[in-house]
């Protein structure tokens, strides 16, 4: 078997690389930063959105190809036939959020935000939910059924530690430099579902070239549904035993948590909603019994990421937001680059950052 995966170096990438190679003869990854030969594992390094490098690639015959990339949908539209004539299986990573709200625990028939949504802004935007929602739509209509969808909701891992919507870079990098948390109540009351990225890479790998798995879509996620209040719970006993002390945190009401955050869409029309799934339909796949509990294994990625800290691009503008909303300070020589420094004084000390926020937004 010979299968290529697009971008896959993520969190469900790294493991179902793994993976794979344990039953196929060839695999080609592609990477931004990566290269070499590892085993029957190889990695190309290149930009799988770029046409000329995509299209080398699917100048071969794939037995499967696995699609982690994000595309705006007009580019998905000039590519999607050019992936299904390449394989015999292609997988294409949607989501989770296309799910629209649900007061029962959701089936992969379950409406669609695209499909029920009455919000005129919100429907003339590509948002991730929403262009993901219609790229499915194009392999529903497709000629040919060798495609699945494989819906992941939030997946953790060491490198991938998520607070309602903040990333780790947002919340655990405050906690670890003495610095208070700030997310939003709303958001914590709400019940989520999270799967650790490893037992997401074994669904996928148990639909790949699969008979039954062509034509359809499937959500992979844990068992279990916890409050975000009970993942905060959890990362603070972690983060008290590392420190020696509890680490602050201070829950804002939703117009004071979007003053500097981000993304009102996800977090109206996803971290809103209670998100608790029915995953029978996977299970027919692979035994979800043996999904790791999100509690224990949230608790486990802390500490495994704790033992060696490594975080992506700070964003020192919505940092400045946050120490200046709490009378807190960033010391300058934690800042790396004159012009981030300058970024972080700015919007932390002067009347007019919280108009220039309100334009970033």
């Amino acid at each position: 078997m010979k299968v290529l995966v697009l971008g896959g170096t993520g969190a469900m990438g790294v493991h179902l690389v793994d993976l794979l190679a344990q039953k196929a003869s060839r695999v080609v990854v592609t990477s931004r930063s990566k290269a070499g030969q590892l085993g029957n594992v190889q990695y190309l390094k290149g930009d799988a959105q770029d046409e000329l490098f995509l299209r080398g690639l699917l100048s071969e015959t794939w037995d499967a190809i696995i699609d982690f990339m994000v595309y705006p949908t007009s580019v998905f539209k000039q590519r999607y036939q050019q992936f299904l004539n390449a394989t015999g299986h292609y997988i294409y990573l949607s989501s989770a959020r296309v799910y629209a709200q649900s007061p029962t625990p959701i089936t992969e028939d379950s409406p669609r935000l695209l499909d029920v949504c009455t919000d005129k802004d919100y429907l003339a935007t590509d948002e991730y939910a929403l262009s993901k929602a219609r790229q499915e739509n194009l392999l529903l209509d497709a000629n040919s059924s060798n495609w699945s969808i494989v819906r992941p909701y939030i997946t953790f891992s060491a490198q991938r530690l998520q607070l309602g919507v903040q990333e780790k870079e947002d919340w655990l990098y405050r906690a670890l430099n003495g610095r208070t948390i700030l997310d939003s109540k709303d958001i914590q009351s709400k019940r989520t579902t999270l799967t650790y990225g490893l037992d997401v890479a074994n669904g996928i790998q148990a639909l790949v070239g699969a008979p039954g798995a062509h034509g359809q879509a499937f959500h992979i996620t844990a068992n279990t549904s916890l409050a975000w209040s009970d993942v905060l719970r959890v990362y603070l006993q972690v983060l008290q035993t590392h420190l020696g002390s509890k680490p602050e945190v201070v829950l804002q009401a939703m117009d004071e948590f979007t003053r500097w955050r981000s993304g009102k869409y996800q977090i109206l029309y996803d971290r809103l909603y209670n998100r608790e799934f029915d995953n029978s339909k996977i299970r027919r796949f692979v035994d979800t019994s043996h999904f790791t509990d999100p509690l224990s294994g949230l608790a486990q990625c802390l500490e495994q990421f704790l033992t060696a800290p490594s975080f992506l691009a700070i964003n020192w503008r919505v940092e400045a937001t946050k120490d200046r909303m709490l009378a807190e300070h960033t010391p300058f020589k934690a800042i790396p680059g004159c012009k981030n420094a300058a970024k972080y004084w700015l919007f932390r000390h002067t009347p007019l950052a919280t108009l220039l926020q309100h334009k970033y937004q």
